[in-house]
């Protein structure tokens, strides 16, 4: 024990010294621990060698298995910190815009229909993306870009190599990162004047209501019923207009759901889930890549119309692209006096 303790000091010693950098000069100490036990598997017992190193392997084996614990726990730790640490970035917000805020944000503001009132509306404007997926990546850019002032993101999913095909917000590097890191991480490095706020973990009916009571619009870019008749639920509950998308292979879907004022709900106009089968995932059933980028586009297009009052928005509309043969349909809907969740509010306003 002791001449290998004095061996270790000495290889220690010595890599101070040549300035051997920290990691190798572990690795150091592990090929030695790792030579002695071979000497005590491969030598007979009472060997002198075996003898002055300790006489028991267990011995060794027990401080490598210790070793190897320690050395693992550090190494799962720094990972998960380094996953899980979100820049902070520090927001200097005035009365007025800056110059580089107006230089950044002058084709906004040259438009008549957003001009500087808008911009201004904008960056007072707080909405909330629920999922960081395929509709909300570049939903989440565009918002961000637009100079939307405070952006949250709800999404309990970690990026995979899988997503990135149409993911366009989450990059190789990220991979094994919460969503909502990688995507806050994107819009902070796109936007400095934006405020990110990312939720790692599913929505839940025990929080949805809190969290949509902080933002003034929400686009739900999800890939489940479940999750969308919570977000459509609970918009409709807190009177927080909604924007929602939907995909499948070549063909999308969007549309904006305010019973508040005057339109459909969401349940008005998909009533029931279809059958999984009838409706299967991305991942069973495929989608061209710049799809997602399109429809997320779209939503994020409708919420700066929303915020902004240009234009007209898609309220009562139902828009369908077919990407793969090149056509929109827009189809008119209608509040349902049956609907269990508004009860047909919008009818009646």
């Amino acid at each position: 024990m002791i001449m290998v303790g004095t061996m270790a000091v000495t290889l220690w010693v010595i890599g101070m010294v040549m300035k051997v950098p920290h990691a190798v000069r572990w690795n150091m100490m592990a090929i030695l621990l790792v030579a002695v036990m071979l000497v005590h598997v491969i030598l007979p017992d009472g060997h002198p060698l075996r003898m002055a190193t300790g006489g028991d392997a267990r011995l060794w084996a027990i401080i490598f298995g210790f070793a190897v614990l320690v050395w693992g726990y550090r190494k799962l730790l720094r990972r998960l910190k380094a996953r899980a640490a979100v820049p902070e970035v520090a927001q200097v917000r005035s009365e007025n815009f800056s110059p580089t805020e107006l230089d950044r944000y002058a084709r906004h503001i040259i438009l008549r229909e957003v001009g500087g009132p808008g911009q201004k509306a904008l960056r007072n404007a707080r909405v909330l993306v629920v999922g960081a997926g395929g509709l909300g990546a570049p939903a989440l850019e565009y918002l961000a870009a637009a100079g939307v002032g405070t952006i949250g993101v709800i999404d309990g999913d970690v990026v995979e190599n899988a997503n990135l095909q149409r993911q366009v917000i989450h990059l190789d590097r990220n991979i094994g990162m919460p969503k909502v890191h990688s995507a806050a991480e994107a819009m902070r490095a796109q936007n400095p004047f934006v405020d990110v706020r990312p939720y790692h973990r599913r929505l839940e009916a025990d929080i949805a209501a809190d969290l949509f009571a902080d933002y003034d619009l929400v686009l739900d870019g999800t890939d489940n019923f479940t999750t969308r008749y919570l977000v459509n639920e609970t918009a409709v509950a807190t009177k927080t207009p909604l924007i929602a998308g939907a995909l499948t292979q070549w063909e999308g879907q969007i549309s904006l759901y305010d019973p508040a004022k005057g339109t459909p709900c969401y349940r008005c106009i998909f009533p029931q889930a279809p059958d999984p089968m009838l409706v299967p995932s991305c991942a069973e059933a495929g989608v061209i890549g710049p799809l997602p980028g399109v429809i997320g586009s779209m939503m994020a297009l409708e919420a700066v119309k929303q915020i902004t009052g240009a234009g007209e928005g898609l309220g009562g509309r139902l828009l369908i692209y077919d990407a793969l043969y090149a056509q929109t349909r827009v189809i008119a809907v209608k509040p349902d006096a049956d609907c269990p969740v508004c009860q047909g509010r919008g009818a009646q306003v």
